[in-house]
């Protein structure tokens, strides 16, 4: 069965339902998590900053992975499956469609030094399972300012939440959660057009509300030569320090025309 919402959208309640939007297997500790965040997402009284991710929830438009172990690497090999599976998929979901994955961590919470380098582990893990080539044309060095993750010949924007960010409330959550958006579901969200530049004001003016720091001055636009893409990946819990040298390595040369890629 499904929940309605205060707007008349079904939401999933039931397993059966977090089955249906489910990739892979549903493990027994998996739908309870998977059921609190959509209840995040939804809540009217304290409405998430992500608008795409709340149309998202409402739409059952999200798809969920689970992978039983965080820091066992034979758990991991589920992982490039499930994002694959998806990946074959997500252009006939929705444009409002993200990969939601949990991952089960009976270790004590960590603190945030330790979850961005399991999160950035992880995110090499699959590039070096990778089996197809980087896509042509999209810089392979994060420096770079049209760099963006890539898997499967496909180019994604990559977001962790963990159980220790507290002021970032936005990134928070009571598991490890890594989030994968195909960058297709931007387009037509450019910083110059009018709906792009519409739902960045709302975004940021539910941050303000929702996390007890300002929004953080890593977040950018794909395609600002100011801007890096991995710098708004793990996001740390406040503003004090900036960000400095990505841990991804790809295992793949620069191309030459590496710095022409046009902006999108």
């Amino acid at each position: 069965m499904s929940s309605v919402d205060a707007a008349g959208e079904e939401t999933p309640s039931a397993d059966g339902d977090i089955r249906r939007l489910t990739i892979g297997a549903l493990p027994a500790w998996g739908a309870e998590h998977a059921r609190d965040l959509l209840g995040t997402l939804v809540a009217p009284a304290d409405p998430f900053p992500c608008t795409f991710a709340v149309s998202a929830a409402k739409r059952n438009t999200l798809r969920f992975g689970f992978i039983d172990g965080l820091d066992d690497q034979a758990a991991w090999k589920e992982l490039p499956g499930i994002l694959s599976a998806y990946l074959d998929q997500y252009k006939e979901i929705s444009r409002d469609t993200s990969l939601v994955v949990f991952f089960r961590d009976d270790a004590p919470a960590r603190g945030l030094t330790a979850y961005n380098e399991r999160f950035w582990s992880i995110l090499q893990y699959l590039h070096d399972e990778d089996e197809k080539p980087w896509p042509e044309g999209l810089p392979s060095d994060p420096e770079h300012h049209m760099w963006e993750f890539s898997f499967d010949g496909t180019e994604i924007f990559v977001v962790c939440n963990t159980p220790s960010h507290s002021e970032r409330r936005s990134r928070h959550s009571p598991v490890f959660i890594i989030t994968f958006q195909p960058r297709w579901v931007f387009e037509g969200l450019e910083p110059d057009s009018a709906r792009g530049s519409a739902a960045r004001r709302v975004i940021r003016t539910r941050l303000r509300r929702f996390d007890s720091v300002d929004p953080a001055p890593e977040l950018g636009s794909y395609g600002d030569p100011e801007n890096r893409e991995w710098r708004q990946y793990f996001l740390p819990d406040d503003n004090d320090k900036p960000l400095t040298g990505c841990p991804f390595r790809g295992r793949r040369p620069e191309r030459a025309d590496d710095g022409g890629r046009p902006g999108r």
